[in-house]
Order: structure tokens, then sequence, then C-alpha cells
């Protein structure tokens, strides 16, 4: 008799895959000169990923994410910021909160 492996099925269940969420930061901020986002989905790196003007004054950027809450701020024209629309804040260890991103 052969000794080999047989496959008697997987006892593994298959996870479901969870698709990544686009969402938009939008920012009015009609006179600065570059606006970032820094935050938990790009590790805090201080460069940031940079939001695009429109000819309205709007700053806007999409993100793709998986669902879950992310901390994040905002840099503009070098100065962090608050983002006015956030609807969830968290206090940070700087004296400042941070603004909470709720992908669903």
């Amino acid at each position: 008799m052969a000794r080999g492996r047989t496959c008697r099925g997987s006892a593994k269940s298959a996870t479901p895959k969870v698709s990544k969420k686009k969402v938009s930061i939008i920012v009015r901020a009609d006179q600065a000169q570059s606006v970032v986002v820094v935050g938990d989905f790009n590790q805090w790196d201080k460069t940031g990923i940079p939001l695009r003007k429109s000819p309205n004054g709007e700053w806007r950027v999409d993100l793709s994410l998986d669902p879950g809450e992310y901390q994040y701020r905002l840099k503009v024209d070098g100065q962090w910021q608050d983002h006015p629309e956030a609807q969830k804040r968290v206090p940070n260890p700087f004296g400042t909160e941070n603004c909470v991103l709720v992908v669903q």
C-alpha cells in the first residue's frame, strides 16, 4: 500500500474578503497653498497624502480603505489643523484632538 497524503477536505472555513471602500476627504481652504492628510492609514507619515485643489476652493483626496476607524489630522500650509467636518474626534497625546474617519 502506497503511503502518501490524502485530501480529506479542508477544515478551514472561508474567511469573507472585505473589500476596500472609497472615501473622500474634502476640505474648504480657499487661501491654502497645500493641504495634506496624515493618519493611521499612512502610518502617520508627516509628508502626508496630498489633496488636490478644485476651482471652487475645495481640496479633495479619495482614499481606498478597509472598513474600520482611522484617526487623522490635516496639515494646511505645514500647520496641523482639525478637519471642521469631522463627526468624531478623540484626544491625542499632544493636547489637541485627532479626527476620526469611520469607514463602513
